[in-house]
């Protein structure tokens, strides 16, 4: 796909500037690029603010992220090419892939499908939805962003041992469901997960920044946990977050080879590259998936379910939450919007004929601060 043509519309950006402006000037954030598409054209775009404090780096529109859950949609989409190739089937078991991989319910092994891990329903969880103590943490399972060079085979011997929350298909948690698809996947297409994205998706659209490893480390952004002023991750880094555990970083994962690629957390992205995926499947999917993918892909696949993450009135898709009742919600965003983030500080949603998107190296006011909450509003209006 070609990137987006530029039709700036100034009366947004009277709206958007003042928002990243007083998120700078108030130490909320270090560094970000936004960047919203209307009707098919890039209507707003910039870059604010450092990229690496220390060094003096300014952030630059291509500068590469720490993708966290950007990931998921990306490798959602490319488990959905699968799908449709007839290499894996929704309703296939992921013993079918993974045959050792069989955590228990009540003491029982408990079928999970493919579908159930793409929409957080097999009753996994993350380690960082848990207070301390909880089995993820006692095992130390990998949330896809910590503990560099831990294999696949490790972290899905430990998500196995740890057991399951529900039994699969009761409920919904946000968890380590895409780790466990991207196993399945590689097994599936006998190729590693970032050969199969990459052939089955970000190749097709030139998103050439985007992938389990950073494409330009000069051009990666520094990662930095809330201040004011923002500071700058270590080796390792616990982030709180709500009345759980915290967020578990370690920034350099990503550069570690012997790191399984995780399909919840594990990928590099340009902000660019990902409005560009984001169109993508605004526009009907093509050349990635079909038309009814892609409208699956913003349809809430979940029912009656609970989102505990967004509060009533979501519903959740694949690879991202639904708006099903915006009044319950509370939320800008209309019924239908298709919306997530990465806690590494970012947010994107599409509704209607916008596609959105801010990154930023900030955590977590890039993905559930002020700044992610006024710049969504204010796009929404």
């Amino acid at each position: 796909m070609a990137q987006l043509a530029e039709k700036p519309d100034a009366a947004l950006a009277a709206r958007l500037d003042p928002l990243i402006d007083a998120a700078l000037s108030e130490g909320r954030l270090a560094g970000g690029v936004c960047l919203v598409a209307r009707g098919g054209v890039l209507a707003y775009a910039r870059a604010a603010g450092q990229a690496d404090v220390e060094a003096g780096r300014t952030m630059t529109r291509d500068a590469i992220f720490r993708a966290s859950s950007l990931t998921k949609p990306i490798v959602t989409a490319a488990a959905l090419s699968l799908v449709e190739s007839g290499v894996m089937g929704l309703d296939d078991p992921v013993t079918a892939y993974l045959p050792d991989f069989q955590p228990k319910w009540d003491g029982q092994a408990a079928p999970i499908t493919i579908r159930q891990l793409l929409t957080h329903t097999a009753g996994l969880s993350y380690g960082f939805m848990q207070p301390e103590g909880g089995p993820y943490l006692q095992l130390r399972v990998s949330d896809g962003m910590d503990q560099p060079g831990l294999s696949f085979a490790e972290n899905l011997a430990r998500i196995s041992e740890a057991g399951l929350f529900f039994p699969p298909g009761a409920a919904w948690l946000y968890s380590v469901s895409m780790d466990v698809l991207g196993a399945a996947m590689e097994k599936a297409a006998g190729k590693s997960l970032g050969a199969v994205v990459a052939e089955r998706v970000t190749d097709k659209l030139g998103m050439s920044d985007t992938g389990f490893h950073v494409a330009d480390r000069a051009r990666l952004a520094r990662a930095y946990a809330d201040g004011p002023p923002p500071q700058p991750m270590g080796e390792t880094h616990v982030v709180p977050f709500a009345e759980l555990s915290g967020i578990r970083f370690a920034p350099d994962r990503i550069c570690d080879p012997g790191s399984f690629p995780s399909g919840g957390a594990g990928m590099a992205c340009s902000a660019p590259d990902f409005i560009t995926f984001l169109e993508t499947i605004r526009q009907g999917g093509a050349p990635i998936v079909s038309a009814e993918t892609a409208a699956a892909m913003r349809s809430n696949q979940t029912g009656t379910h609970a989102i505990v993450t967004s509060g009533p009135g979501m519903g959740f898709g694949f690879g991202g939450a639904v708006v099903v009742d915006r009044a319950a919600n509370g939320t800008p965003l209309p019924d239908g919007a298709w919306l997530w983030g990465g806690v590494y500080g970012h947010t994107w949603f599409v509704a209607g004929d916008t596609s959105f998107v801010l990154m930023t190296n900030t955590s977590t006011e890039g993905m559930s601060g002020r700044l992610a909450q006024e710049l969504t509003a204010a796009v929404a209006a």
